[in-house]
């Protein structure tokens, strides 16, 4: 019993430190973590080198439940106010229209594909109808994409919350076809379920998010315990729910939204312990499927499933994309890319054991069709995201260097925050760039001494700097510590030649460049016609081709404009017409 045990506990330790091992692998060669987590579980599995027999389909999907319930909170909690506010409709429009639109078409795709009846087609669209939360928080947070704010907040969110849409279609349809339903049963009551759970489970995450936060700063806990209760908290209330009608996956989401976006004792411990947990969660998550599949068997299916996986990625999903988001202004690059970081991963082959659960005669067939189709995506578009990006022009350049920063949280819950930063060489403050009065170090370590910064004097390349400062003030501290970048030539093309200020006269850069003003714009600063055509919703990267010259919003933070760029030369996409864009319309 006790050599049983242990053997067990060997194999899955030993699977979960490969896993982590091959992480290196991973980013050396570009490929995509998830993927090597998952290849780790087939080789190990009874096809492969490890020869392990798991087969207990109900365990697998009990403990991908509670792990995805965690990676949902962990998406929330790390989920700005700002994020949810600059593309909240967009993304709520792909989690529900986009996931429905996503089923009929592969649904209708599967029934010819695989001959199968209206619900059973359907059924395989619901099941790989989500993206992955798992897979595109990786690579847009992970990966260093540096992409558009708005291109990126749409994808978080949607990827965040399209996963509930999903399981209900998924679990209906299960239920329908078990209970000998027809296509006819797909009524306005299932469109009612679906509206109770989405609503008992948005009310219960505010409800318990609000719970985490009381109970996280009333209750006097050693520190060590904070980061248990929280997770605990987030499970009982994704068990609450779900026991109560609604969506429990959801209610984490929302939950940990709320959480994160509140004041919290000991908020950056909880965000360090969260992420273990969070990259524990995926590497169970995907060394378990890996485990439960049967390579073998995916020959016979392979045909009709990569044609699948390919109709997906390159005609279902962008269909579907382009229909969510035309009321939107997004540009069609815009469009393309949110379309391409359609990513499938555990989630799809979680819900996939459902017809095994259920006993379904082609349960086998849905489950590797699933994994097929996950395969697919993450070798296709997961190895290709960062190109994407950088093809369809929406890769933000660096302003600056890398900054070695370390942020250490105050006791009391203090407004202010201790930061520190390790000088480089060739940085502004080593230049001779003077510290702002607000921000005079507290403390310069120097070659192991402490000193005050009136005995240390200037300060030096290698300086520890510690600095009381608020979060707010951050940015403008990293450009003094930061190591020196240079523009480099698509650089000056996404930011511009020069540089204007913002409350530059308009009249007076037309009569520079010798072009004339519209009468209306005679009294307007740069800043105000950009807000004017962009709506007041301006963000780095934003265009507006004006007479011979293009105007590029270089800084930009919830929509003030603080530095403008100006090309001589205007792109492709802005040089028809005196107020054609290439941003947002």
């Amino acid at each position: 019993m006790i050599d049983m045990m242990s053997l067990a506990i060997l194999v899955g330790a030993g699977l979960i430190a490969i896993s982590v091992l091959t992480s290196l692998i991973s980013f050396r060669v570009g490929a995509p973590l998830l993927l090597v987590f998952l290849g780790v579980g087939l080789l190990a599995g009874e096809d492969g080198i490890g020869g392990i027999d798991f087969d207990n389909a109900g365990l697998a999907y009990f403990v991908g439940s509670i792990a995805l319930a965690i990676i949902l909170f962990d998406s929330g909690f790390e989920t700005r106010w700002q994020t949810v506010k600059a593309a909240a409709w967009p993304s709520l429009t792909l989690a529900t229209v986009g996931v429905v639109l996503t089923t009929g078409l592969v649904g209708a795709v599967a029934h010819v594909a695989f001959g199968m009846p209206l619900l059973e087609s359907l059924l395989m669209g619901a099941i790989v109808s989500s993206t992955d939360a798992a897979a595109v928080f990786f690579l847009l947070r992970v990966g260093g994409i540096n992409i558009r704010e708005r291109v990126r907040s749409v994808l978080e969110i949607e990827s965040g919350s399209n996963d509930p849409m999903a399981i209900f279609l998924t679990i209906t349809l299960v239920e329908l076809i078990a209970g000998g339903g027809s296509a006819q049963s797909l009524s306005w009551e299932v469109a009612g379920s679906f509206l109770l759970q989405m609503g008992i489970g948005a009310l219960g995450g505010l409800a318990g998010g609000w719970l985490i936060v009381q109970a996280v700063n009333r209750i006097d806990l050693e520190q060590g315990l904070y980061p248990i209760i929280v997770i605990s908290l987030a499970l009982c209330l994704f068990a609450g729910v779900s026991m109560l009608g609604g969506s429990g996956f959801l209610a984490v989401y929302v939950g940990g939204m709320f959480a994160g976006n509140s004041r919290l004792h000991g908020a950056r411990s909880l965000r360090r312990f969260q992420s273990g947990m969070t990259w524990l969660c995926q590497i169970t998550m995907f060394l378990m499927l890996g485990l439960l599949a049967t390579p073998s068997e995916f020959l016979d299916i392979a045909p009709q499933a990569i044609a699948l996986a390919l109709f997906l990625i390159l005609v279902g999903r962008p269909l579907a994309i382009w229909l969510c988001l035309m009321p939107f202004g997004f540009t069609r690059s815009e469009t393309a890319f949110i379309a391409w970081v359609g990513l499938r991963g555990a989630v799809s082959i979680l819900l996939a054991i459902l017809p095994l659960i259920a006993g379904f005669p082609d349960g086998q067939i849905f489950f590797n069709t699933a994994f097929i189709i996950v395969l697919v995506s993450l070798l296709v578009q997961g190895w290709t995201i960062k190109p994407m990006a950088r093809r369809l022009g929406l890769i933000v350049p660096p302003r600056i260097g890398p900054v070695d920063r370390v942020e250490l949280e105050l006791p009391g819950g203090a407004s202010h925050e201790l930061v520190a930063y390790r000088t480089v060489a060739g940085s502004p403050v080593t230049l001779g760039e003077r510290i702002p009065r607000w921000a005079r170090p507290s403390l310069i370590v120097r070659n192991g001494q402490s000193m005050r910064l009136h005995k240390a004097g200037r300060v030096e390349t290698g300086d520890l700097v510690l600095i009381f400062t608020s979060p707010d003030r951050l940015p403008l501290l990293d450009r003094l510590f930061a190591s020196p970048t240079e523009l480099k030539v698509e650089d000056r093309e996404f930011y511009g030649d020069f540089t204007l200020a913002p409350d530059a006269a308009i009249g007076q850069l037309a009569a520079t460049y010798g072009f004339p003003t519209p009468p209306q714009d005679a009294d307007l600063t740069v800043c105000d016609v950009l807000k004017r055509e962009f709506r007041g919703r301006v963000e780095t990267g934003d265009r507006l081709a004006y007479g011979p010259v293009e105007l590029i919003v270089r800084v930009a933070a919830d929509d003030k404009i603080d530095e403008i760029g100006l090309s001589l030369e205007p792109s492709r996409s802005g040089r028809a017409g005196l107020f054609r864009r290439s941003g947002r319309t």
